[in-house]
């Protein structure tokens, strides 16, 4: 095997790792915001290829998401294992603002298997309002629940399930803005805290302290940050959100957040996971990469590699979706099948457009490289204004971009964009003929060109996207939060006209 490998090494919206490695295993959970099922778990057996493997939530009954606004919803899990099971905490970012009657911002869930793929347990609840918990199992065997901002210590129940006593701040950072992200680990004599300070963005970091005593005093590192990215020009930024983990060889690694810009300040793929190595050094300190910033190439583990077939194409001949799906928001039964047309994804119009919150039957996969090439083909015969289906890359229900075939005064394709004020068409084929036909997008970083044919291999332009800077966290101004990525998929709707008619996926192709 190569003995070098790039960063990120969870390319794609897969946000906030959270790493934890079971003999020669080990097993990540992601962030996944509005989207379901919940919580992304994949696996890797060499710390540099992974794959997913299941979600922590896959049944709408036990997480309703149908109303969260973008950007809200799953938050920042931790995955640990105890006691030979797996347990997972998030927080559920509800649409609080803060406010009288309105003021419960968040939740945390606890979920456990025996299965790193689960199936979960329902998730138990703890009413603690605020983010990004995290699990740490003293040396005597008690539970804590670590949440920010800065390190906030609660005691929990043997079972996870239950705050015991009084929350107590033992380390509220160094004074760097959002002090997020804490983790706790023991090494030896010293308890190990680490934050992501700086906030997400192009100032994120990780810096460190450490204390003879879980409680504190923590003492800061001298060599904090221990991560960050202080080149604004490198190909990977907004570090910070790490995880140490060390490998059954005894050498340590930190996982961590990280974004690519796409020709300028906009991350469209989304926050991702990069891995860099973690040296000890003889004053009982650790620093990531030597202090150097994020890699962009570097010295792999010495573990035997172990590779995935890429998922790069779905026929729809299954019963179920491949795992690399997410519907945005929970997706309604029967409105859906893989059964009703052998072959086929069946996608039902439901009432709502791409703009509206409660717009179902939208199903996406993460973008994993800024350039690639995506494709579908679709038997859908609409009759009705409004009545639409096709490709889309999806950032939020404010910024996407459609390829639509629908029905106004005749059968014909739109592409249509909404950079936050509306959607605009921007071209249109006219007299599209009564039969099958292909959809494709070409993306080269931020130019998207679309393409329709009836064959699939005579295509025929049907319109460029140039500068599409919005879809991302950075693209446009909006007090809305923004923490996901672009997504390709597809979906259908009847732009609110009431209608339910059959729009039929035979394939969906992905290729960077």
């Amino acid at each position: 095997m190569s003995d070098m490998y790039n960063n990120p090494v969870q390319r794609g919206f897969f946000p906030d790792p959270s790493v934890v490695r079971v003999g020669d295993d080990y097993y990540m959970a992601n962030s996944t915001f509005q989207y379901f099922p919940a919580i992304a778990i994949s696996h890797s057996k060499d710390m540099i290829h992974w794959h997913v493997i299941g979600h922590a939530i896959t049944d709408s009954e036990e997480l309703d998401l149908r109303d969260i606004k973008d950007s809200h919803g799953i938050w920042a899990p931790d995955i640990n294992y105890v006691d030979g099971k797996f347990i997972i905490m998030a927080t559920l970012r509800l649409n609080g603002d803060g406010k009288r009657d309105n003021n419960v911002l968040r939740r945390q869930l606890v979920v456990t298997s025996d299965k790193p793929q689960g199936p979960y347990s329902k998730p138990a609840w703890l009413e603690v309002d605020n983010i990004d918990p995290s699990l740490f199992v003293d040396d005597d065997g008690k539970k804590y629940l670590l949440i920010s901002p800065g390190i906030n210590l609660l005691p929990l129940s043997d079972d996870c399930t239950k705050v015991t006593g009084e929350s107590v701040c033992v380390w509220p950072g160094t004074g760097e803005r959002c002090p997020e992200g804490p983790h706790i680990f023991k090494k030896g004599e010293y308890y190990y805290a680490m934050l992501a300070e700086g906030g997400t963005g192009y100032g994120h970091g990780i810096n460190v302290a450490r204390s003879k005593n879980l409680y504190g005093p923590y003492e800061e590192s001298p060599y904090n940050p221990v991560l960050r990215q202080f080149n604004p020009d490198a190909p990977i930024q907004r570090t910070g959100h790490g995880n140490i983990i060390e490998t059954q060889d005894g050498s340590w690694w930190c996982y961590y957040l990280c974004g690519r810009p796409n020709q300028g300040n906009y991350t469209t793929i989304g926050r991702e996971t990069a891995l860099d190595p973690v040296t000890w050094l003889s004053d009982g300190w650790f620093v990531i990469n030597d202090r150097k910033g994020p890699s962009l190439t570097q010295k792999a583990p010495e573990l035997p590699e172990c590779t995935f077939e890429k998922w790069t194409r779905d026929d729809f001949d299954d019963d179920t979706l491949n795992l690399n799906w997410e519907f945005v928001r929970n997706p309604v039964k029967g409105n859906y099948s893989l059964t009703e047309r052998k072959g086929y994804l069946r996608l039902w119009t439901m009432d709502g457009t791409l703009n509206e919150i409660r717009a179902k039957n939208t199903l996406v996969r993460r973008e994993q490289e800024l350039s690639y090439t995506a494709q579908t083909k679709v038997d859908f015969y609409p009759e009705k204004d409004g009545e639409q289906a096709g490709l889309t890359c999806y950032y939020s229900t404010a910024t996407y971009a459609r390829l639509s075939l629908c029905y106004e005064n005749g059968r014909k394709l739109q592409l249509v964009i909404n950079r936050n004020h509306g959607e605009e068409l921007i071209s249109q084929v006219d007299n599209i003929k009564e039969q099958s036909i292909y959809l494709k997008v070409v993306v080269d970083k931020l130019t998207r060109s679309f393409f329709y044919s009836y064959d699939g291999e005579q295509w025929e332009p049907a319109g460029v996207l140039e500068n599409c800077i919005y879809l991302c966290d950075e693209g446009v101004p909006d007090d809305r939060k923004r923490h996901t990525g672009t997504l390709v998929g597809i979906y259908a709707n009847n732009g609110g006209c009431g209608s339910r008619i059959p729009a039929d996926f035979d394939y969906f192709e992905y290729e960077d």
